[in-house]
């Protein structure tokens, strides 16, 4: 397993590298990934996020499942940047999530920075800890645990 430090990936590197699409895509952009490891990446709060419509109606408050969300797409591109991984043939897949605790509501205007780390990797299962903050404000933290698997398996 090669290991390898990038710097930065904009939206278009980040597309390559993960399935999802709007309105599902809750990574902007990542500013440090150590292939394998760990990255720091941040999703930018906007009032046009269509969750906003119905969550809640006078009073905008980003879904923690989509915190959760957000944090593991970026977990799952510290396994897909992995040389020799090819990501057209696979997707990283939640298998768990322990030890969650939301501590501040997330609102449009929010710079959600999102850390994530390996806690530890066998065969294709991966453990990882998670904490996405605000302003250097923890808004939810936990673990989550996740499987890469070949596309056509699904």
């Amino acid at each position: 397993m090669s290991k390898k430090e990038i710097d930065y990936l904009d939206i278009q590197k980040i597309m390559s590298m993960l399935p999802h699409r709007y309105p599902f895509l809750l990574v902007d952009r990542v500013e440090e990934l150590v292939s394998g490891e760990s990255i720091k990446a941040f999703k930018n709060i906007t009032m046009n996020e269509p969750f906003f419509q119905g969550h809640f109606p006078g009073l905008p408050v980003m879904p923690g499942v989509l915190i959760i969300e957000a944090l593991a797409q970026a977990g799952g591109m510290i396994v897909l940047s992995i040389d020799g991984i090819d990501v057209a043939d696979k997707v990283f897949l939640f298998t768990g999530i322990d030890k969650v605790k939301f501590r501040r509501p997330v609102v449009p205007g929010d710079k959600l920075e999102l850390n994530v780390t390996k806690i530890r990797s066998k065969m294709n299962i991966w453990k990882m800890k998670c904490v996405a903050t605000v302003d250097g404000e923890i808004a939810a933290q936990g673990e989550v645990s996740a499987a890469i698997v070949d596309r056509e398996s699904l």
